[in-house]
Parts: structure tokens; sequence; C-alpha cells
């Protein structure tokens, strides 16, 4: 086990350059198994997950050649179908949550597909019904062991039809798209995800030979084809991480500039950062953030009621971020209500903020409200440990705002999600090292 001393109330000043998106990352490596072509994809991430996928592509028989950092061929010729069934399987598919988007891939080239329950963040309830009822639709029986928590879907072969999804599940289109472009005939998706991640997936499915239309929309049509051929992909910076520089910024009063951030693929995020008063100034295609001196002060509503941020589908608010947002919102001036409609789970980190000297009262599983501090009292050091990546790394940014010396422990969250932090938060003034525990 390994933890983080975090020694905070230290400004930070310098640049910092965004990884490749990790969300991105899980749908693009799972889509190399659709064709025996070399496929070859940059500006993948260091971290944990991702490399958790990489090694279970290794053991399904894909070829995979690191050639830079970042950047890797991948190979997808002598798949072992056997390893879908071997006990290995059933541990290595535990690990990861993005693991379930390998089923619509292997059913689609392969006839079959199958995965353990996968992990990932404990932040509640993720059920797995829109993939399967997806599959289950393409023309794919479906079989669940409820003694090993083991899903399986076989089809001689996949039809294209119409569907409704019952929610727009990111990971649900782009494991049902994926089997769909193999598929017989003409397929519609209707609810479909058409968050930025989504899109690139059907970018590079499109290079690949695939006819998919309706891209960035949440109506996706897609011929299938017989096969796929080999392509090259970069993935996109990832905006969860930019959006937790921004929030590291505005909480430790620094002026940072975030480098290559693809403002086109930003959403909501900029708008909603500004409406808790903090300053984001586009320069070319980095953010600049000067330090807040004075604070940052929370936006009201015109009718003068208070301001709920909440989560929902592209193009709304990503849940991801929300609780960075929590995080932010403790030292704003003002109050702020944060409704997370998503996960039930997902906010109960909140007390280990609330130990810090955080202002907040956790309505519900869903919802908290948040009386900023405006720096009057800033946060005190604490021993923490992390839940999940998200709130790892709020966590994160909360000791680096505290006065005094933090602990966090279980870090191993925090790797998941973001590449060799401690050496890159070190580079703009961070005082954090890595210990053994």
């Amino acid at each position: 086990m390994e933890s983080f001393v975090i020694e905070g109330g230290h400004p930070l000043k310098g640049s910092i350059t965004p990884q490749g998106a990790k969300n991105e990352a899980l749908q693009i490596l799972c889509a190399v198994l659709l064709t025996s072509e070399v496929i070859h994809i940059h500006n993948i991430p260091d971290i944990v997950d991702v490399n958790k996928l990489i090694q279970l592509l290794r053991n399904f028989g894909v070829k995979v050649e690191k050639l830079s950092k970042g950047s890797y061929r991948f190979q997808a010729d002598a798949i072992d179908l056997d390893y879908l069934t071997s006990d290995q399987f059933k541990i290595d598919g535990k690990g990861l949550r993005g693991s379930i988007m390998l089923v619509g891939p292997l059913l689609a080239r392969f006839g079959k597909g199958s995965i353990p329950r996968p992990g990932g963040d404990k932040i509640g309830r993720r059920r797995l019904d829109t993939h399967f009822e997806g599959l289950i639709k393409l023309g794919a029986s479906f079989n669940y062991n409820k003694e090993d928590y083991f899903y399986s879907v076989e089809a001689t072969k996949l039809v294209g039809t119409d569907m409704l999804l019952d929610e727009a599940s990111v990971t649900g289109t782009a494991n049902i798209l994926m089997a769909a472009v193999l598929a017989k005939g003409t397929t519609s998706i209707y609810n479909a995800a058409c968050e930025p991640y989504l899109q690139q997936l059907c970018l590079m499915l499109n290079r690949m030979g695939a006819n998919i239309s309706g891209i960035g929309s949440n109506l996706l049509i897609i011929e299938g084809v017989k096969q796929l051929g080999g392509t090259e992909h970069t993935l996109l910076p990832d905006m969860i991480e930019i959006g937790s520089w921004v929030g590291l910024a505005a909480m430790t009063q620094s002026e940072i500039i975030i480098k290559n951030v693809r403002w086109e693929y930003l959403g909501q995020m900029p708008n909603i950062f500004r409406k808790l008063g903090i300053t984001l100034e586009k320069k070319g295609d980095d953010i600049f953030i000067p330090a807040h001196n004075n604070g940052y002060e929370v936006q009201s509503y015109i009718d003068g009621s208070i301001l709920t941020i909440s989560d929902a589908p592209w193009p709304g608010f990503t849940p991801d971020l929300l609780s960075i947002i929590l995080v932010v919102a403790t030292q704003a001036k003002g109050s702020v209500l944060v409704h997370q409609k998503m996960f039930e789970s997902r906010l109960f980190f909140v007390d280990k903020l609330i130990d810090m000297g955080a202002k907040i009262i956790l309505c519900d599983p869903h919802r908290a409200s948040v009386i900023g501090n405006d720096f009057e009292s800033k946060l005190n050091a604490a021993t923490l440990t992390s839940p999940d990546i998200r709130a790892g790394i709020s966590l994160l940014i909360a000791a680096l705002s505290a006065n005094g010396t933090s602990t966090i422990h279980n870090i191993e969250q925090i790797d998941r999600g973001y590449e060799d932090i401690e050496n890159r938060l070190k580079k703009i003034g961070a005082k954090i090292k890595r210990i053994k525990t």
C-alpha cells in the first residue's frame, strides 16, 4: 500500500498538460478487437485502469507493442477465445469497470462474449441492463450465472434493428455500437450517449470502414459492414483532469496554465466553474487561471435563489467533476447545492471534508449543501482515505489547500485515473511525496 503526504497551504505556479482521456481510452482499446489489422493509438495515459485493460488484451492474444510514451501498436489477429471461459479471466475481468466493453466487439467478430461482474469505483449501483438489452435486440442470447456473477452472450449472427435505450449510458452505447458495426443491416440507436469520447469512437470506427451517421447526436444510425480494417487514432485530452486542475488552481489560489485542452470538447465545464466565480481565460488552446487572491464568489440565479449544480448526460455537466465542484465550493463566497443524480454513494466522502473544517450539509445520498468559507478559515490538515478516483483527487486538492500536513491513504484509487500525479504536481510547486505504508 502507498500513501501521499502533502504539505498544504502553498500557492502553485506554472503549466500542466492534461493526459489522454481515460474514458476514451477504455472504449478505443476495446475496439481493437473488431479487426485483425494493425491499429495505432496515441496519447494513451499511463494509469492503472488503462494498463489493466491493455494487459487483458494481451491475455486474449492481442499483439501489443509500445512504440513510445503513450503510443502503442495493436493487432488482434490471433485471439484466444478459450481465455473467455478460463478461471483467470474471471479474476482479471473483475478488477476493471471498462472491461464490460469487451463484450460487444467479441460478440460482433467471434459470436460470443463474456465478462465477470466488473469492478471499479464503489459509488453506488451501476447496472448493466442497457448493455445486454441492446445486444439481445441485435440477436444475441443472454445468460447470467448467479453463482459466479458471470455474464455471457452468444449469436450465430447479429441483425440490425431499431432500439430506444432506457438510459443514455456511455459505456452501454459504446458496447452496442461496436456490436452493431458488424451486424447485418441497419441499426438505429435512439437516446444514445453523445459525449465527445463516444464521438471519437464513432470517428475511429468510420476510419476503419464502419458506416455510422448521426455522430454527436442522440440518434446513431449504423449500416453494418462485413469487416473492418486498421487505422490510427489519437486520444483527446482528459476533460476530467482539466477540470481537476481548474479546481486545484482555485482552491490553492494559484496561477496555472492548462495546456492543449481542446476547448471545443469541454462543453459546460468552463461555464460551471465561472458560475462559482472562477476566472478562466482562453489563450489559444490553453486555459489560463489567474491567482484568485481575493477569492471567488458564487453566482445566484436571477431570482436570487441558491445556485444548484447537477450532472446530466452530455451536453450536460459530467458527473465525474461534481466531487471537484463540491470541494471548490467549500472556499467560495456564497452557497451551492450540489445534486449528484446518477450515483447514490458518490457524495459520501463529504464527512472527510467536514472533518477538515468544510461547512457541508449532506441532505441525502444525492444532494449536499455547501456554505463557502471564502478563505476566511482554510481547511485543516487531516489523515484521509481515498474511496474512489474522483473523491480521491478531490481530497488531494483539499489537502493541497489546507493548513498543515495531510496524509492520504489508498492512493491506488487516484493512480487508477491520474498519471504520475505527484511528479507533475511537484513541477508546479506542490509539496507532495509518495510513501510506502
